[in-house]
């Protein structure tokens, strides 16, 4: 796991998993203590996740949330916006570019 950028803006790259949570939750929280405003989350080169990133991710919001910021995520890839749309965590977390299809978009017309 490689995570670049500064209070405003980061950016993870690799997995983020068991073996990487402990060090990412530490580096975002630091973000999120250091600055003001939206945090933005790029995911745009993350290649792999499990429920324990998820839980980094989430609770990376809800620490910014308590002190009165924003966890943006910014270039989600498909995999996880359409397990964000699954679980309905893309009405809690801000992330940028999600579409979502209506419920009867693969129903034949009647």
């Amino acid at each position: 796991m490689r995570i670049t950028g500064n209070h405003v803006a980061l950016a993870l790259e690799g997995r983020l998993d068991v073996r990487t949570a402990a060090d990412a939750r530490a580096r975002l929280h630091q973000a999120v203590d250091g600055g003001l405003g939206d945090l933005v989350l790029d995911l745009g080169r993350l290649e792999f996740w499990d429920a324990t990133g998820l839980g980094v991710i989430m609770g990376t919001h809800r620490r910014a949330g308590r002190i009165g910021r924003r966890l943006v995520l910014r270039s989600v890839p498909a995999q996880l916006q359409r397990l964000l749309v699954a679980t309905r965590l893309h009405r809690i977390l801000a992330v940028e570019g999600v579409t979502v299809e209506p419920l009867g978009a693969t129903l034949p017309a009647l």
